[in-house]
């Protein structure tokens, strides 16, 4: 009888000592959302960028550079002098407005005022961002942003909607260079 106790009490130890197994998912998700939304994005880019590549090319005023940032400038007024490009903590002090692909005003100059914008270190979408990075004190540039170079998906909660291409001429007042230590 105490052979039979001891054995079951080995038995037990050895059940009780069995690792856990991994619970199985309710469910199992596949990646169909996410390969859904760069389908829709890229269809969203394509549409974009056909609708500024007719606007280029229906301007025939101007010259529009493609960056390879991804949008489209071209220079109203151009400064030929080998002058400074604003650089990392650089202040720039510039004026611009803000236009739909089809022309319409959706911030004007006045509303949006001078800016003066710490390079790279203060909030600016990243188009302008970038764009302000091409300019010299004194020039005056067309952009011509995708949404994604824009406002994305959220818009500004304001004026300007989901996933809005912008138009916005830029003017570049001047370039304070950030002092070295």
């Amino acid at each position: 009888m105490k052979k039979i106790g001891i054995l079951t009490c080995i038995l037990l130890a050895l059940c009780a000592c069995k690792t856990p197994e991994a619970r199985r998912p309710v469910s199992v998700k596949t990646g169909s959302f996410i390969d859904q939304s760069v389908e829709r994005n890229k269809k969203l880019n394509a549409e974009e960028r056909g609708l500024i590549e007719s606007i280029v090319k229906s301007d025939s005023n101007n010259s529009y550079i493609v960056s390879p940032n991804g949008f489209w400038y071209t220079y109203n007024t151009m400064i030929e002098a080998d002058t400074i490009t604003p650089k990392f903590g650089d202040i720039v002090n510039f004026n611009y407005n803000v236009k739909d692909l089809n022309g319409t005003t959706i911030y004007t100059q006045e509303q949006l005022k001078t800016q003066s914008y710490a390079m790279d270190q203060q909030e600016l979408f990243s188009g302008l961002r970038e764009g302000l990075k091409l300019m010299k004190a004194g020039e005056t540039v067309t952009f011509l942003f995708p949404s994604q170079k824009a406002y994305g998906y959220y818009g500004d909660t304001k004026n300007i909607g989901t996933s809005v291409p912008l138009i916005c001429r830029v003017t570049v007042n001047t370039i304070t260079q950030k002092e070295s230590n």
